[in-house]
């Protein structure tokens, strides 16, 4: 498909005005402001604050616009009559096919029946992807045996770009740069701005969002390999949905503005369900989150949504994306792995990771030396023990392999410093914090990196050897590691800055060593010093990785059952979810400690028992109103409340009249706190059940609905510790398509053992349940939700 209806308005939901291309605003800030209705001439309602703006798109679906206007104004404008919010701009970050046969799609019997069979291999649905982009000319965007599909109403705009061309696969692509553009020029960073190629089309620059969005519903392609290792048959997890491609990402990262408009419009196209493998570097409050308003809406509109929880692990509380109605994936590893040998020592030999692009001589010795060891003149040896740029003397490290900490610069960038400086090799070794989570990178030199157990023993040799040898070898992709999934350190952790008492992050899947298509126009490293180009498919780590895989399974589940809601889907897939690893063990962190729901969510993703569910909990617009309104978050300057609403409104207080939110059900109309009271946050109903500051007992509410065959479920619970948790009623009988109601008490029996989070779960099942002539029947439904209570406040 060529371009067509470019310019066209997307259902009124958006209108894209023309890009910044010139300074003339360079000193504006972006923003996006919601009104109570949407301005019959919105140049005029601002000019009665400020001539000097520029509307960069108009979001008349939820009553708003995004600027580029003085800064100084902004309070101005909060202050206009019938104004919800203002919100400044911000930039966003990227998050960086043997996955599907660990999860269990792929292979034989069960899995490959519910995989092509139940769920049709995701046909019939649309998967959008906001990210970077596409290159349409990838095999895993071909479109054999394909036809149009139903419902979708979006365009291919190929921009000053005649060779893109969409199909009956790739159906849809669009590209965004407003914001983004705005943000550069305010900082006066005009080296950062994309080329010109890059602004004009929605060919993906980067490989970001190819890789990203054939993960999800990418055709099966035999044959795929990164380098040469690990071949076999590349996928996504609904090969045979349609995708389409909004490009609001480069490689300077995203305008939360540009992201707001590629959502809408994908709403407007018809997706059902948006990938988004990227986020904020914190949390912010869902009332100042243009992606948090943008994906509601989306959410009410029918469209699931998944986004990544963050790379800044393994720190506590840095998830992001945390809003209820996003699906929140963390990061896990699978059982492959790239193995890359170092013998030192007269045998003694570690094991790391690598696709190093060459090897040396095996069983030939070369000189090994600690970059700590090797600093150049003038520069301390914390900084070459590193590998920082110019930081390695070539005299002491020409012709050897030399041993980089990781931190502080890239991976491959510390290979490249070896390099430069005349070395063969490099040992990336972890340091304590990383533990032994470790990530095979195409390196530009014979490289592996190496866990930080594993290289204690060659520190230990370094310190105790006159001249240190040894020589790295690098072998294709070993199967059946252990354990598996384990945590990815990068991965970032709850729990949930803005309301703890929604656990985040939801989920994790495999987002470690992913192979997926990627761009011919960049290096595999997307480093400026690398120029290998022409790289089919790449591996790459992240939650931007491991996002795709669950929005590919959402797919899989739209297929089965089109009517579900979102909440519906992301049910099914949290409560099928599984805590322990391949061998029945509890899932471990970096470190080799168990896990906990702050790292996993509500576990492990399993798609095969995920299309099959049993019951869910569904999240109605008013569960998600009731919640809003509990919040003390409501910081809205609503002109007609005359400012005398508190800011932050208490939990069970009344609002004498409506207080408008700028978050917008389908029909682009604002949600409202009108009289309470609205109960407390964690009765909103969801998947996870998580309680802050309890002293003495609580109790919250929950709604299952029986979405398979008439049974009875009977409840078991694992308490955590210094808590006595009952369920009541502790036996459900569900007819077809049933609610019913339960109740979780919790009572605190020791408040020390639960002050800093104790973790538990509840389980109904319908293990017991029986045919007309008393026999089993089939397998048994297991609906976990994890348990989350702390009883320090604060």
């Amino acid at each position: 498909m060529g371009r067509r209806g470019a310019g066209r308005v997307f259902l009124l939901a958006l209108v894209l005005v023309l890009a910044l291309q010139t300074p003339a605003s360079a000193d504006k800030k972006p923003c996006v402001i919601f009104f109570q209705d949407f301005p019959a001439n919105p140049s005029a309602r601002l000019a009665t604050i400020t001539n000097d703006f520029r509307i960069l798109y108009e979001f008349r679906a939820i009553r708003g616009l995004a600027l580029q206007i003085d800064g100084g104004v902004l309070t101005l404008l909060e202050r206009l009559p019938g104004v919800l919010k203002v919100i400044p701009g911000s930039l966003l970050r990227l998050r960086t096919t043997h996955s599907w046969e660990f999860l269990g799609l792929a292979g034989s019997g069960r899995e490959t029946a519910a995989w092509s069979s139940a769920a049709k291999l995701g046909e019939g649905t649309i998967i959008g992807n906001i990210d970077t982009g596409v290159w349409p000319e990838s095999q895993s965007f071909q479109d054999d045996g394909l036809g149009v599909p139903k419902g979708w109403r979006g365009v291919c705009d190929n921009g000053s770009d005649p060779t893109f061309q969409c199909n009956n696969k790739l159906v849809g692509a669009r590209f965004f740069s407003a914001g983004l553009q705005a943000e550069l020029w305010l900082a006066d960073d005009r080296g950062s701005l994309p080329s010109k190629e890059d602004l004009s089309s929605p060919r993906d620059y980067v490989g970001h969002g190819a890789h990203t969005l054939s993960t999800a519903g990418g055709s099966l392609v035999r044959g795929a390999a990164a380098f040469g290792h690990g071949t076999g048959v590349a996928a996504g997890g609904a090969p045979r949905a349609r995708v389409a491609a909004y490009k609001a990402c480069y490689a300077a990262g995203c305008s939360d503005v540009d992201v707001l408009a590629a959502v809408l419009a994908a709403v407007a196209d018809g997706v059902h369900v948006l990938s988004l493998s990227l986020g904020p570097e914190e949390a912010s409050d869902y009332l100042s989150d243009p992606i948090a308003i943008g994906t509601f809406f989306a959410a009410q509109s029918g469209v699931a949504v998944v986004c990544s929880a963050g790379n800044s692990g393994p720190r506590p509380g840095t998830v992001t994306n945390a809003a209820p109605w996003m699906f929140t994936v963390g990061a896990s590893t699978m059982d492959r792995d790239f193995p890359a040998y170092v013998t030192f020592g007269g045998g003694l030999t570690i094991e790391g990771q690598s696709l190093g692009a060459s090897t040396l001589r095996l069983g030939k010795a070369y000189p090994i030396v600690s970059g700590e060891n090797a600093n150049a003149a003038y520069q301390p040896a914390n900084n070459s023990s590193l590998c920082l740029a110019d930081s390695l003397d070539p005299a002491k490290v020409t012709g050897k392999i030399v041993v980089c900490v990781r931190g502080e610069n890239g991976r491959v960038e510390k290979g490249h410093v070896v390099k430069e400086a005349g070395g063969i090799g490099m040992v990336l070794c972890n340091d304590a914090g990383s533990g032994d989570s470790v990530v095979a990178d195409p390196h530009l030199v014979a490289a592996a990196h190496c866990s930080y157990s594993q290289c204690v023993h060659l520190f230990n040799y370094l310190h105790s050897t006159e001249n240190p040898s040894g020589y790295i070898n690098a072998t294709d992709a070993s199967f059946g590691v252990k354990p598996a999934p384990a945590m990815a350190d990068f991965s970032s952790r709850g729990p949930n800055a803005v309301t703890p008492q929604i656990l985040k992050p939801d989920i994790t899947a495999p987002g470690v060593g992913v192979i997926a298509a990627y761009s011919g126009a960049v290096s595999p490293t997307e480093l400026p010093f690398d120029d290998r180009r022409g790289v089919r498919y790449n591996i790459m780590s992240g939650t931007s990785m491991s996002c795709p895989h669950v929005t590919g399974i959402a797919g899989l589940l739209r297929t089965k059952y089109p009517t579900w809601s979102p909440a519906m889907i992301k049910s099914a897939i949290m409560t099928t979810a599984t805590t322990v690893d391949k061998d029945g063990n509890p899932i471990q962190d970096e470190t080799g400690a168990e896990a906990t729901p702050f790292s996993y969510g509500s576990g492990h993703v399993n798609p095969v028992n995920a299309l099959d569910p049993g019951l869910v909990y569904d999240t109605t617009l008013a569960d998600y109103t009731n919640f809003l309104c509990s919040l003390k978050l409501t910081q809205n300057p609503v002109q007609d409340l005359q400012g005398n609403l508190p800011v932050g409104l208490p939990v069970n207080y009344s609002v004498p009249v409506n207080l408008l939110l700028p978050l917008f059900n389908a029909a682009g109309e604002p949600c409202a706190c009108s009289q309470g009271p609205y109960g407390r946050p964690e009765d909103m109903n969801y998947p996870s059940i998580a309680v802050t500051c309890l002293s003495g007992s609580t109790t919250v509410r929950r709604r299952l609905r029986n979405v398979g065959a008439p049974g009875e479920y009977r409840v078991t619970v694992t308490e955590p510790a210094g808590v006595k948790v009952t369920v009541a009623p502790d036996v459900l009988g569900f007819g077809i398509g049933e609610e019913k109601e339960f109740t979780v008490k919790l009572d605190v029996v020791d408040a020390e053992a639960a002050s800093n989070y104790a973790f538990g779960s509840i389980v109904w099942s319908d293990a017991n349940r029986l045919d007309a002539y008393g026999s089993g029947v089939g397998k048994a439904h297991r609906v976990r939700s994890p348990i989350v209570v702390k009883t320090k406040c604060g």
